[in-house]
C-alpha cells in the first residue's frame, strides 16, 4: 500500500521540481530584446493586415459579381 502512494506522489513531486528548474533559469528581458520582441509582433500584426485588406479588396468586385449578375 506505501508504494502505490509512493508511486502516485512521484509524478506531481517531478512536476514541481522541474517547474522549479525552469523558473530558476527564467530571466525578464532586457530593454534590447524586448525592443525585437516588439518589433516582431509589431511587423506581424502589419503584415497580417495587409493580407486581410487585399483579401477584402479582391472579394468585394468578386461578390458583386456573382451577387449584383443574378
Amino acid at each position: 500500500m506505501p508504494e502505490q502512494a509512493e508511486s502516485i506522489l512521484d509524478e506531481p513531486r517531478q512536476f514541481i521540481k522541474e517547474s522549479q528548474l525552469l523558473l530558476n533559469r527564467c530571466t525578464k528581458p532586457d530593454r534590447k530584446e524586448y525592443i525585437k520582441v516588439a518589433q516582431a509582433v509589431s511587423m506581424g500584426f502589419f503584415v497580417m493586415g495587409f493580407i486581410g485588406f487585399f483579401v477584402k479588396l479582391i472579394h468585394i468586385p468578386i461578390n458583386n459579381i456573382i451577387v449584383g449578375g443574378a
